[in-house]
């Protein structure tokens, strides 16, 4: 069913032993698309979570339903399968029904640049034991073709009103451009525990941990199919290359890997000691009573 070997990359500032009360690790999974997306995380999540002992986990699921967009629905079952926090990003309101819930599911966070006019928040603070961790979801604004407040005034705003005791601070960038996301290193380095990009859906091999202490990814990929083209059935995004001409796109189905970045980060400091990068095979045909159901 999975192989939790494969593709394995780490970059550590320095070596952190396992039993190191001093360390929350953190989970990331990277851009969940479709139902093959929800099957993979509704069998690996938890096994994920107890291979690297983590404390807490992040999802982006602006994807989950059919590629496009997030219904309470499987909003409230990714939350089961043992995830602490979701992000977001452009596609979050391409389901109307998610906007009521949005407004009281805070855990459920939207890009924090969007206007103020829109439900729900840019971050949120997880309370775990006498640790808090603040979940920060902002957009970038290169080739997205949307207008937003500036992601690196947005960014500095969220920061600037948390709470002084939480230490432990993690962006998630969704942002297309690879030069806006090593803008915004370079623009909190320091200030942050990690920042780690969404949207490409293309996990890419630049982590590290700079040494002060901010760990970064370009972009921690997807968890999805990846027999696609960026997790939709190729035939029909090719034939919007070919012909110029519009083609409902539909999420593919083959090769599914989960995709993401486990995160060792200093508690009382704030400090990432290390990032590494997974990519783990799944295989549905393997696995019985699948929970999922929906497109």
């Amino acid at each position: 069913m999975a192989d939790f070997d494969k593709d394995n990359s780490t970059t550590e500032a320095e070596e952190v032993p396992a039993q190191d009360t001093n360390i929350l690790t953190v989970l990331f999974f990277a851009d969940i698309v479709g139902k093959p997306g929800r099957q993979a995380m509704s069998h690996l999540c938890k096994q994920l979570r107890e291979k690297y002992r983590a404390d807490m986990v992040i999802a982006n699921v602006e994807n989950v339903a059919g590629g496009f967009g997030v219904t309470p629905e499987m909003s409230k079952k990714i939350f089961k399968y043992g995830v602490d926090v979701q992000t977001s990003g452009n596609h979050i309101w391409d389901r109307m029904d998610v906007q009521p819930y949005i407004r009281y599911e805070k855990r459920l966070i939207r890009p924090a640049n969007y206007p103020s006019a829109a439900p729900g928040n840019g971050s949120y603070v997880f309370e775990l034991f006498d640790t808090k961790v603040a979940v920060i979801n902002v957009m970038g604004r290169t080739f997205m073709n949307i207008s937003l407040d500036c992601p690196f005034r947005t960014v500095d705003g969220e920061l600037a009103a948390l709470a002084q005791d939480i230490k432990i601070k993690i962006i998630d960038f969704h942002a297309e451009a690879s030069s806006e996301k090593q803008g915004m290193l370079h623009f909190l380095d320091g200030r942050v525990s990690a920042i780690i990009g969404t949207h490409t859906h293309v996990q890419t091999a630049d982590e590290k941990v700079t040494a002060a202490g901010t760990a970064y990814i370009g972009d921690a990929g997807m968890t999805g199919p990846h027999d696609s083209m960026l997790g939709m059935r190729t035939e029909d995004a090719l034939g919007r290359f070919l012909t110029g001409l519009p083609k409902r796109l539909s999420s593919a189905s083959g090769d599914v890997k989960v995709c993401g970045v486990a995160l060792k980060i200093n508690k009382y400091d704030g400090k990432a000691r290390s990032i590494e990068r997974f990519r783990v095979d799944f295989d549905p045909e393997s696995v019985e009573g699948l929970i999922e159901n929906g497109d």
